[in-house]
């Protein structure tokens, strides 16, 4: 059986001593390589639970493991973050240097890895995202997706086990934002990197091997996109919108059309249209 990466246990997280809890008695684990995505409404506690992963913050109670390391425990923090990188909302966050391969090598630099090996890593996460030949470009000229697949870049550079993306695609316009989800899918199925996606769009998600739900600071759904995806009407209690073929499907099924319920992309769609003819 494929072993888990990532262990929460009972955890829950407050802000300051008055506050509700941001995160309330979470249980999930994740398996090593597979593609996860967090869904939640803007305050659901979603991001607060990423930040966990990779000991931005520790749990006000309950624990978190990261490949059996304790995140709590401080002499752990490092390893943490060599092993869970995370890719942030706003890509000029994240990137430190005038030119693209220099902010590439700036993680593994800070890891000492021997300049070497650090060439090597450089041109390799550079070619797996895309942005090879922009290696001698300065990152403040790109386009927003440009700088986000830089930013990835700069986090494979330093070897993870996993990576966790926190509405990395929110500020990117619908091009830039294909560009991220094509790259974050490549470097899930093609190096089985262990990715784990917060994110509000359900288009994205669809590219999910499971979604958890959460809100309020509780995980209150959790499967597979076809089976989370087909609740419509439990989805818009929480708050949240499902994929638009699952939309019409249901909009459709209460108009009396014998049609899947389950129906996740246009090809589906389309597919279960002939079908029906």
């Amino acid at each position: 059986m494929e072993e888990n990466i990532i262990v929460c246990e009972n955890v829950s997280y407050k802000y300051n001593d008055n506050a509700k809890l941001a995160v309330d008695h979470v249980n999930f684990q994740v398996k090593k390589g597979e593609f996860l995505v967090v869904l939640g409404r803007n305050g659901s506690g979603k991001s607060t639970i990423a930040k966990h992963i990779n000991a931005i913050l520790v749990p006000t109670g309950g624990k978190v493991y990261v490949e059996n390391l304790d995140t709590s425990d401080e002499k752990n923090t490092w390893n943490i973050r060599n092993k869970a990188g995370m890719v942030f909302q706003n890509p000029d966050n994240q990137i430190v240097a005038t030119i693209v391969e220099e902010d590439v090598a700036f993680g593994p630099e800070n890891l000492g890895v021997p300049p070497k090996e650090i060439r090597a890593r450089v041109d390799e996460c550079l070619k797996r995202v895309n942005m090879y030949e922009y290696r001698r470009h300065a990152p403040h000229l790109l386009s927003g997706g440009q700088k986000q697949r830089v930013a990835i870049a700069g986090v494979l550079a330093m070897r993870p086990d996993c990576i966790i993306f926190d509405e990395s695609t929110a500020m990117l316009d619908p091009s830039g934002r294909r560009e991220v989800m094509s790259t974050i899918k490549e470097i899930n199925s093609k190096y089985n990197m262990t990715v784990i996606l917060i994110t509000h769009y359900m288009e994205e998600a669809v590219e999910a091997d499971r979604i958890i739900v959460v809100d309020e600071g509780k995980i209150k759904m959790e499967g597979s996109p076809r089976n989370i995806f087909s609740q419509v009407s439990k989805m818009k209690k929480i708050g949240l919108d499902v994929p638009q073929m699952t939309e019409l499907a249901y909009e459709l099924r209460n108009s009396g059309v014998d049609i899947k319920p389950d129906i996740l992309t246009i090809d589906e769609m389309v597919s279960e249209l002939c079908r029906l003819k």
